[in-house]
């Protein structure tokens, strides 16, 4: 029903007849407001807020916990939470998760930062990967439990992880087997985004000349990272991830310290040369990859971990032994006794 003043249901004002489409091609009688859809969407998502975990595995040294601060313009690495500077590096990998709620225009997100102190920095670094694995595996059995239960959570809690930064040391020759079998064993259970850390350590043709050397030895061993070509939804995207995937490894410099340059305050690091813009994209390539992790591609990490990396390990644990049975909440009481 319409009021005299052309008011809709709800106030909405009515279009003239001829403003929307039937799927054949016939002409809508009036607005019936399915456009505002979107609308609603952004709401409730604006509520609820989003959650974003991001690995950070390297070895010591190369900047992870700067970088990481820098790219979200806070302090939100272990190094400035709950480790402090007086950290010994552990003899073994270890696993170190920081949340961090950050909220910008409005919208809420929270961040959750997992580091991995102890990788690669050993004498015999072999299978040090394993408890990196263990707990991308254990966040999967976290969130398939929660489904199974017949008294399910509105909301699941999502610790899983949405994307795995690998710092690659800067040597400008090629890839230690570290990283290879690092990224071999890991890129079909996360989504891998190989970084070249402290790019600033090597003249613009060393760089351009190791990033198409990491790109060929990646493809000769058969590792893909993200985003990966076999999920690129259509043409659009395609060539769209064709272009990111042309400039991986991003080649980065972090910093959280300012500058003054050409009377604007920069975030930079200060060399003898003068001082290296990390938002420069002529000085590196840190603008892209924020660009890309955050601006442009951080809802498809979400998606792709959820739809493919997810879903490959729920239907082999619901293989192995005739899957798992429904909780109920009387199961989850008598556990906990």
């Amino acid at each position: 029903m319409t009021d005299s003043g052309g008011m809709g249901y709800g106030g909405v004002a009515d279009r003239a007849p001829g403003s929307g489409h039937l799927g054949g091609g016939s002409t809508l009688l009036g607005y019936i407001g399915i456009d505002t859809i979107i609308e609603q969407m952004r709401k409730k998502t604006m509520k609820a807020g989003f959650d974003f975990n991001i690995m950070i595995v390297g070895q010591s040294g190369l900047g992870k916990s700067t970088l990481v601060n820098t790219l979200f313009k806070s302090q939100v690495s272990r190094w400035s939470s709950a480790w402090g500077s007086e950290f010994k590096l552990p003899k073994t990998v270890e696993i170190k998760a920081v949340s961090h709620v950050i909220e910008e225009g409005g919208v809420k997100m929270k961040l959750t930062v997992i580091d991995t102190p102890g990788f690669g920095d050993q004498i015999n670094n072999e299978n040090c990967w394993e408890p990196i694995s263990k707990y991308i595996n254990e966040q999967y059995e976290k969130f398939l439990k929660e489904e199974v239960n017949i008294a399910r959570k509105k909301r699941i809690p999502d610790t899983r992880v949405h994307c795995c930064l690998y710092f690659i040391s800067p040597t400008g020759h090629s890839l230690r087997q570290l990283d290879i079998e690092f990224m071999k064993h890991l890129s079909r259970m996360v989504n891998i985004v190989p970084v070249i850390a402290k790019s600033d350590t090597m003249t613009p043709d060393e760089k351009n000349e190791f990033k198409q050397r990491v790109r060929k030895e990646l493809e000769v061993c058969g590792i893909e990272f993200y985003p990966q070509k076999e999920f690129d939804d259509d043409m659009e995207d395609k060539n769209e991830n064709d272009k990111i995937r042309e400039a991986m490894p991003f080649a980065v410099v972090g910093s959280d310290k300012e500058y003054q340059v050409n009377g604007k305050r920069v975030l930079g690091r200060k060399t003898a040369w003068g001082v290296i813009e990390v938002e420069n994209p002529n000085h590196c390539e840190f603008a892209l990859l924020r660009d890309f992790l955050i601006r442009t591609h951080l809802q498809d990490l979400k998606e792709i971990t959820h739809n493919i990396h997810y879903e490959t390990y729920r239907a082999k644990r619901l293989n192995e032994n005739g899957g798992l049975h429904p909780i109920s909440a009387n199961d989850t009481q008598e556990s906990n006794l």
